[in-house]
């Protein structure tokens, strides 16, 4: 190829760089504002798949048969900037003969010369990226609407420089609206003080021993707002397995972590109520084979007896088998009322009116313990609970609180409610003599479980306070001391 002047090609070389243009399917294309003339090389046609001559060469059929409706206002833009010698490239959508509208790179020049002002444009086919482009961004665009609705972020750390990087749903999960650039510690800093240390721990190891990590952690946002989140980490090695770079996920589990903790909590109260019912089914019966056996046993001797004073003595000892299988029975059926009084609904209750009537009925035990009984409702008056319930609660807990009353002391019970959010609380606490929970803990609730020797003890009413509070979702939590007090800490719902 010649030269002339050093920089201008000759007349040969410029048709031969016209046919190499018209053979790689790149369209030249040439405008006369002034006259409206419009010329389009051999490639022009070739890159639309026609033969020149095949379609009209115009200004009119370009854009009324060629040019995508929709893209005339960019192309017109594109032709008519003022400058000289500006490049403005703009990408079109021409009809093509075979594989409908394609998508082409218009790039236009404008000259003046002596027969008007023209305008030059090259046309190349740029439809297989065009299209590449879409789908990448249509599967951006899916990826980001997962990662919104799973509320998944992503992350990466550069193992040489440690610096960090955050996908915006990662900064949405961080509640950092303006997105500003973040280093690692101040990433782990988010993180409750607890769970610091196990989440530095987790990429100095991926970092360090290629080690990948999958751990949930609690996780304070810009907000406030404490959430459980999973931080995922894999890392990214060299030809030498070196890390290079730790990739990862980040996501708001907050939810289903806290559903999982409570199905927890429910299973584990359930059995831990289906072996307390198990031992209570044990418990009953033994004690009826017990006292059925004693019977027919008094009964057999009743019989074979024929002296007055044998059979007197005798059928008394049938009679106190016959009350103490009378109480095991009753005991039976305030369990068995436990899951029937349920299914009869709660209603709004004042714990005032509980206590009034369950007061009235302990009248005669209050007085003649001297108990002095104070009762503060105002953090919490009323409750969605089940009367039979409450009621049963607060006599079981006053009569054990003046039942094991100290012998040196006149009982003080302090009776009081309160919320913590959601959550109703009732308290009962005494002066007694108290329980050695070392030694009792496990037992407390425990059917026909006594810890003093106390006649009047059953052994039944704590059990069955149990079972009531935990029937309706609510817990039970005793503190005591020997010879200063008990105080139960009742959370009804």
């Amino acid at each position: 190829m010649s030269f002339s002047d050093g920089h201008k090609f000759s007349g040969e070389s410029i048709a031969h760089i016209a046919r190499i243009i018209d053979s790689i399917h790149l369209g030249i294309w040439e405008y006369n504002t002034d006259t409206r003339q419009v010329k389009w090389s051999p490639g022009f046609y070739t890159a639309l798949g026609y033969k020149p001559g095949e379609i009209e060469c115009s200004y009119n059929y370009f854009f009324e048969h060629l040019l995508y409706y929709h893209d005339k206002q960019a192309f017109l833009a594109s032709t008519h900037h003022t400058r000289l010698g500006n490049s403005p490239v703009v990408h079109i959508r021409l009809l093509t003969k075979q594989n409908g509208y394609q998508w082409f790179e218009s790039t236009t020049q404008k000259h003046d010369t002596a027969d008007g002002p023209l305008i030059y444009g090259v046309l190349s086919n740029i439809n297989a990226l065009k299209v590449s482009e879409t789908k990448v961004a249509e599967k951006e665009l899916k990826c980001a609407e997962i990662g919104r609705i799973a509320k998944i972020g992503s992350w990466e750390i550069d193992a040489a420089t440690m610096a960090l990087r955050f996908s915006k749903e990662t900064y949405n999960i961080f509640e950092l609206d303006a997105q500003p650039p973040i280093t690692v510690p101040e990433a782990i800093s988010f993180f409750e003080p607890q769970y610091r240390q196990v989440l530095t721990a987790a990429i100095e190891n991926a970092i360090k021993y290629s080690k990948p990590y999958d751990i949930e952690v609690l996780f304070k946002t810009a907000r406030n707002n404490v959430i459980w989140v999973r931080c995922k980490g894999v890392p990214v090695l060299d030809d030498y397995g070196n890390c290079i770079i730790l990739r990862g996920i980040f996501q708001d589990i907050d939810s289903i972590k806290k559903k999982g903790i409570t199905l927890q909590s429910s299973l584990n109260l359930l059995d831990d109520q289906n072996k307390r019912l198990q031992n209570f089914a044990y418990i009953v019966s033994h004690n009826l084979r017990s006292h059925a056996g004693n019977l027919k046993f008094m009964v057999n001797l009743f019989e074979e007896s024929h002296l007055q004073d044998d059979r007197t003595e005798i059928f008394s000892h049938i009679k106190t088998i016959s009350e103490s299988l009378s109480a095991t029975m009753g005991h039976l059926d305030e369990i068995v009322k436990i899951q029937s009084e349920i299914s009869k609904g709660r209603k709004v209750i004042d714990f005032e009116t509980i206590y009034n009537n369950v007061e009235s009925v302990l009248h005669t035990n209050i007085a003649n313990a001297g108990a002095q009984i104070n009762i503060d409702f105002a953090g919490c008056p009323q409750i969605d609970y089940i009367p039979a319930y409450l009621e049963s609660i607060f006599q079981n807990l006053l009569t054990n609180a003046i039942k094991y009353k100290h012998p040196d002391r006149n009982p003080v019970i302090n009776i009081n409610t309160h919320k913590i959010g959601h959550e109703v609380y009732l308290v009962f606490e005494d002066n007694g003599i108290g329980i050695d929970l070392k030694r009792y803990g496990d037992e407390l609730f425990g059917m026909y479980k006594t810890f003093h020797h106390n006649q009047d003890a059953k052994g039944i009413g704590l059990f069955i306070t149990r079972n009531q509070v935990e029937a309706l979702g609510g817990s039970i939590q005793v503190d005591s001391a020997v010879n200063v007090g008990t105080k139960f800490t009742i959370k009804l719902v």
